[in-house]
């Protein structure tokens, strides 16, 4: 098989009849070059703090780093969003081995009906396999899922990943549309952020193992909402009464808190 290769008089005519090709070709290279010499210190940086979590936290708790390395046993199951700035590990402060926790845009918990997704793998395998005893979804201020959500066309890419997958997010998106459609479009996400925990709470239900063990006093369902513009948290705890298909009567919201 014959490979081709281009006559390099022609590419170099090419460039000189288009100086911003040329350009830009130099523009892509000068900022390849720059990534490549921000990796190592990124990966320093990255070392000298799984160093100093070393010394300052493993070693000097190391038997309870053996205990986890036989098992886990944490109390919490945690849905939070992907976005960089909500760890929630760092926000409530759980330690290892006290929270399993599955981050995923927009905080989403899809329904039963919509089969298997890494999100309801981690909630079989929390409830099932670990039985914990609380499941917090948390949701959060300037969320970009949400944003995806609310901005939704219906003629749009269809291809794409995120329009995908925050179609799960499609009852809150409808509930906040009704409830909100007097606001400007920031004050609906920011709408749309709390009614999506709240739709994923419900979905949380769906699952047969999930609302079976809510039902019988073996695990509650919460839901978060963390605002990092000015540093405050909301929580609250779903109360469901009843079984089958969810009406207004069966479910209502107890326990709300507000952390500021």
């Amino acid at each position: 098989m014959q490979h081709s290769r281009r006559n390099p008089t022609i590419r170099l005519k090419a460039l000189r009849e288009s100086p911003g090709l040329a350009q830009e070709i130099i523009d892509d290279k000068a900022k390849i070059a720059e990534v490549t010499k921000k990796a190592p210190y990124h990966f320093k940086e990255l070392k000298h703090r799984f160093l100093g979590f070393k010394k300052d936290k493993y070693l000097k708790d190391l038997e309870h780093y053996q205990r986890l390395s036989e098992a886990q046993a944490p109390k919490f199951m945690v849905i939070a969003c992907a976005d960089s700035r909500v760890c929630p590990s760092s926000i409530l402060g759980f330690q290892p081995g006290e929270a399993f926790v599955v981050r995923n845009v927009a905080n989403l918990v899809p329904p039963h009906e919509n089969g298997p997704s890494e999100t309801n793998a981690a909630l079989e395998f929390a409830v099932n396999s670990l039985e914990v005893e609380n499941i917090l979804v948390i949701g959060h201020s300037c969320c970009g899922g949400i944003k995806a959500l609310m901005s939704l066309e219906d003629d749009a890419d269809s291809s794409s990943f995120i329009r995908s997958w925050v179609t799960v997010g499609k009852p809150a998106r409808f509930k906040t549309k009704n409830a909100a459609s007097n606001l400007n479009f920031d004050q609906q996400c920011r709408h749309c952020e709390k009614e999506s925990v709240n739709r994923s709470l419900l979905n949380l239900l769906t699952y047969p193992w999930i609302e079976e063990r809510v039902i019988r006093g073996k695990l509650a369902i919460h839901g978060g909402y963390y605002d990092f513009i000015d540093c405050t948290f909301e929580k609250w705890t779903l109360d469901y009464k009843g079984s089958g298909l969810l009406s207004s009567a069966e479910y209502s919201i107890k326990n709300r808190e507000f952390w500021a």
